[in-house]
């Protein structure tokens, strides 16, 4: 029988938050470098990237704006398959270079939806940056323009990242004990 949420305990941290600072200033540079001269429209996919979001858009040396959007596909440690829109953008984003600011992105079901929806409203562009990636848990080909780490095939909770809610506050990223 699975243990409750509630009694899972840390297995081990996987990365510490030194390492989230340095990727998230490399990020930065990067971004900023590549959309030099233009304005960037960040949407920050809730509820999982609002760390990563809040630390990134601190490094950007562009003009910018952020709105945000609430998806869900997950239940527990399982994906759904299905994306649920639960909150959408408040700002049009026509004419805009859009960067789609993810905690992790595995399966890429969430993403591949996110961005067709998002390209029906005639942004100039729309990127992909990530803290995480689990690039052998695609499901579906999506391009990340930029990614902070990649994470191996575990369940990983802190910094955004969750399980029913629980962990987001952890400054680092850890792996979850099934032991009981």
């Amino acid at each position: 029988m699975p243990m409750p949420y509630r009694e899972k305990k840390i297995d081990h941290m996987l990365v510490d938050r030194e390492t989230i600072d340095a990727f998230i200033k490399r990020l930065g540079k990067e971004i900023s470098r590549d959309y030099r001269g233009e304005e960037l429209f960040f949407i920050c996919v809730l509820k999982g990237s609002f760390m990563f979001a809040a630390d990134l858009i601190r490094e950007i040396d562009l003009p910018c704006q952020i709105d945000f959007m609430s998806v869900s596909s997950y239940a527990g440690e399982k994906t759904t398959g299905v994306v649920k829109i639960n909150k959408d953008l408040d700002s049009s984003i026509a004419g805009k270079h859009v960067l789609i600011v993810e905690d992790i992105v595995d399966t890429g079901l969430t993403l591949n939806h996110l961005k067709s929806l998002l390209s029906t409203r005639n942004p100039a562009s729309i990127g992909i940056v990530t803290a995480f990636d689990k690039p052998m848990r695609r499901r579906v080909d999506i391009h990340v323009d930029y990614v902070g780490m990649e994470v191996p095939n575990e369940f990983i909770v802190g910094y955004g990242l969750d399980l029913d809610g629980y962990y987001r506050n952890l400054p680092e990223v850890a792996v979850l004990s099934d032991k009981e």
